[in-house]
């Protein structure tokens, strides 16, 4: 598909696909002429690293995650990642938690 069907099926501006393309988030797709031809690899990968930049994943650390081996991309480094973000999430999560009972104890304790 070309790059504005990838814009529509992504959510993502043709000039933010070009410029994860710049910066090496994924491979530069083949040419029909002069029209670049995106597969179904480069909608997953631009899916994950929109959804990534939502939860507020940086750019820089993408590309540390987003690796290539022999023009194909690396999963299994890409679900390390993922399981790690979620554990770092739940980690706050709970100390969110634990924040608020404290704030409880004081609050209550300013009452009694």
């Amino acid at each position: 598909m070309y790059i504005g069907e990838a814009s529509k099926q992504t959510g993502l501006s043709i000039k933010a696909i070009r410029f994860y393309e710049e910066q090496g988030l994924i491979m530069r797709p083949e040419r029909k002429g002069r029209y670049r031809v995106y597969n179904k690899t480069d909608i997953e990968l631009l899916t994950l690293i929109k959804e990534a930049k939502e939860l507020g994943i940086t750019l820089s650390k993408l590309k540390g995650v987003i690796i290539y081996s022999n023009g194909k991309v690396d999963w299994n480094n890409i679900k390390v990642f993922l399981k790690d973000t979620k554990k770092e999430l739940v980690n706050q999560i709970e100390t969110i938690n634990k924040n608020i009972k404290s704030l409880d104890k004081c609050y209550n304790q300013i009452n009694d």
